[in-house]
Formats: C-alpha cells, sequence, structure tokens
C-alpha cells in the first residue's frame, strides 16, 4: 500500500541484503519505481535515513528491553506517530512532518487556478 501522496518515483537506498533481494527488485520494477543505491562506504549519501535510522536506535532500540514482538510493535508505533505528528524537525522549519504536509497542502490550494 501507498501512502496517500502517491508511490515514490525512487526509493534511494543502500546495498544492505534487504535492498539487493530479488523479490525487492521485483516489487520495485512491477510497480515502476526506480532504485538508487549509494555508493558502498559512503553513508552520508543516505543521510535523512541515516540520522532517522540513529534517532529511533537511541530513542527505541537502545532505550527498551523487549519481551514479544507486540511490546516492539506497540512502542515503534507510539514512537513513530510521536516523531512524526509531534515532534518538530529542524529541516522543516522546526514543523513536525505532519505540520509540515498540512502547510504544504494549504499553500497548494492558495496557489491552484481557478477553472
Amino acid at each position: 500500500m501507498f501512502c496517500a501522496m502517491g508511490k515514490p518515483k525512487n526509493i534511494h537506498c543502500d546495498n544492505g541484503p534487504e535492498f539487493i533481494a530479488g523479490i525487492f527488485h521485483e516489487w520495485c520494477k512491477a510497480n515502476d519505481i526506480n532504485l538508487m543505491y549509494i555508493q558502498p562506504g559512503h553513508p552520508t549519501q543516505n543521510s535523512y535515513i541515516e540520522r532517522f535510522n540513529g534517532s529511533c536506535r537511541r530513542a527505541v532500540l537502545d532505550a527498551y528491553l523487549f519481551r514479544t514482538l507486540d511490546d516492539v510493535r506497540k512502542i515503534t508505533g507510539e514512537w513513530n506517530r510521536d516523531y512524526n505528528e509531534n515532534r518538530p524537525h529542524d529541516s522543516l522549519g522546526d514543523m513536525s512532518p505532519r505540520e509540515y504536509k498540512l502547510n504544504y497542502i494549504e499553500n497548494l490550494s492558495t496557489f491552484a487556478s481557478p477553472i
């Protein structure tokens, strides 16, 4: 399932085993999505996801001892909702991704030409 904004044109990722698997390639091809790999040993070429991974690791994976898979799902889901709906991001002008999206959509409708 894709997000409300539609599917991506490209997926930028590293060369980890989860991203070089044949089934992932087949899925991307079937969905007309271009895979763009970073150079091995250059994580700064994918710095946004590296930052997200570090934030998630510190706030969730390093902070909790999980007893069940349901615990992992619950805690990571709560953190992810907070990260996307409440937490301000410097790169988004101190807005949460949700606020940024709503602001973006509002600005689109402001500039839409009447037909």
